[in-house]
């Protein structure tokens, strides 16, 4: 049977054989020989075989059945994406491990679960390759679910994910939980929340915002509370000030701070840690119409600053201000926001670093240290005080561009800051949110970066030391 929705990870009892791949870090005759014997051993090092980290070899074993051989670096510098590759190059079958004592074996399923990952609309053939594992961790499992989800919402079609869908696939997510979620639409959501609703009003498929609240079943009533916020713009064509067609083509994935924010969120409720949660999506299309916001508008927000839209294409800003106003009106412990936000960010750091700046020294270094440890990068950019007057309007009490070309991720966050209270800790995160190539555990297409470092940060960030073994 299936372990939790993963068609990969396979448990209890199999049919026929189970093949085995054998963590090494030396390609010695004599070790070799002691794993696969002496036949075995020679024909992997006839076939080039050095151990070198994520390497794959298939031998015969000293019984003549087929075995493998995958090349481990060294105990410090492990990461899920070693084994990332197995599920697409191991003959199909049901598969186990056997790793040193240093290796984390959590680790090593979900890396095989995320480069077993794949997303194909319409009748599919059945995974080939599965890896059975006799107690499975409930950790890794749940964290490649949760990634899963997160990849499943960005790489769905821009058409059968609008911003309704992707809210109900939030409510259809968390529910399941114990989770309080509510849609908001319609007068309330222009009410509560002016900018968003102004962003969506140029498209037929009307904005949702999502708002969920959940605390743990051992939490107490002051337990820390974290609040996420996500920015889900389904389609982005820019508005008035169109994208051209190049720039077009992936923005589909434009609601991939919403995935991410999604899948963290369902992490956290599924290990049910100790901590109360908030989580808000803003759920809309950025589309061209009579209705559609135009250049020079200004708009009032929700904490009654005035918003001149100097570019229609900045919009991911004006969605999640209204949403980072209302969370901090809750004073949480720390307040996380997650989006695909600028292009500048792509052109500081390219695609697999996300950006991460906030007001809070140690909760950006937690993040930092996090992310190095299990292989989750992020990378600071500074919220630079000298750049603030830059967003000044002479109409307004702010316009959602910069007057100048530069630094376009730090002054995107500075106008974010505007709608932040004081005394919130807050972390801003700029996600290029998609492979564009395949690699390793990292299959083209819609990719959840920053969670695996976000939740391993949580107890850092929360001020609970053991919050994740709780």
């Amino acid at each position: 049977m299936r372990a939790n929705g993963l068609e990969c990870i396979v448990t209890g009892r199999v049919k026929g054989s189970v093949g085995v791949v054998h963590g090494v870090r030396t390609a010695s005759a004599k070790e070799l020989t002691a794993i696969v014997g002496a036949t075995g051993a020679r024909f992997a090092v006839d076939t080039g075989f050095t151990a070198a980290s994520g390497q794959l070899v298939l031998v015969p074993d000293a019984s003549g059945e087929v075995t493998a051989l995958l090349g481990l670096p060294a105990p410090d510098r492990i990461d899920p994406f070693v084994f990332g590759g197995l599920a697409r190059d191991l003959p199909k079958g049901n598969w186990t491990l056997s790793l040193p004592d240093d290796v984390d074996r959590s680790v090593a399923v979900l890396g095989f679960a995320l480069g077993a990952y794949r997303y194909v609309l319409g009748e599919t053939k059945p995974l080939q390759v599965h890896l059975y594992e006799k107690k499975p961790d409930s950790l890794a499992l749940e964290m490649a679910e949760s990634i899963w989800l997160g990849r499943d919402l960005i790489n769905a079609p821009a058409n059968l994910l609008g911003p309704e869908d992707l809210a109900k696939a939030a409510q259809a997510a968390l529910e399941p939980f114990d989770a309080k979620v509510k849609i908001i639409k319609g007068k309330a959501l222009e009410v509560a929340y002016p900018l968003v609703a102004h962003v969506g009003n140029g498209s037929e498929r009307r904005p949702r915002v999502v708002v969920a609240h959940w605390a743990g079943s051992k939490a107490k009533k002051d337990a820390p509370l974290l609040s996420l916020v996500g920015k889900g713009v389904c389609f982005d064509s820019g508005g008035y000030d169109i994208k051209p067609a190049s720039g077009m083509l992936r923005m589909k994935k434009d609601m991939g701070g919403a995935a991410t924010v999604l899948a963290l969120a369902r992490l956290i409720m599924a290990q049910d840690l100790p901590l109360r949660l908030e989580m808000r999506l803003g759920c809309v299309e950025n589309s061209v119409s009579g209705t559609a916001m135009r250049p020079l508008d200004v708009v009032t927000a929700r904490n009654g600053l005035t918003v001149e839209i100097g570019n229609t294409d900045a919009e991911g800003r004006l969605v999640l201000a209204d949403l980072l106003t209302e969370a901090s009106e809750t004073h949480p412990t720390a307040l996380i926001d997650v989006a695909t936000l600028t292009g500048a960010a792509r052109v500081a750091l390219g695609p697999d670093l996300p950006v991460v700046l906030g007001n809070n020294d140690a909760m950006v270094e937690g993040l930092l240290e996090a992310g190095k440890t299990v292989s989750d990068p992020f990378w600071r950019l500074p919220l630079w005080d000298g750049y603030r007057h830059w967003l000044k309007s002479s109409v307004a009490d702010l316009n959602n561009i910069s007057s100048k070309p530069f630094a376009g991720a730090i002054t995107a966050a500075l106008f974010l800051e505007r709608f932040i209270e004081s005394d919130v800790h807050w972390t801003h995160i700029d996600s290029y949110a998609w492979n564009d190539s395949t690699r390793p555990g990292k299959p083209e297409g819609g990719e959840i970066l920053g969670l695996r470092a976000i939740y391993a940060a949580l107890p850092h960030v929360l001020g609970m030391t053991d919050l994740l073994n709780s």
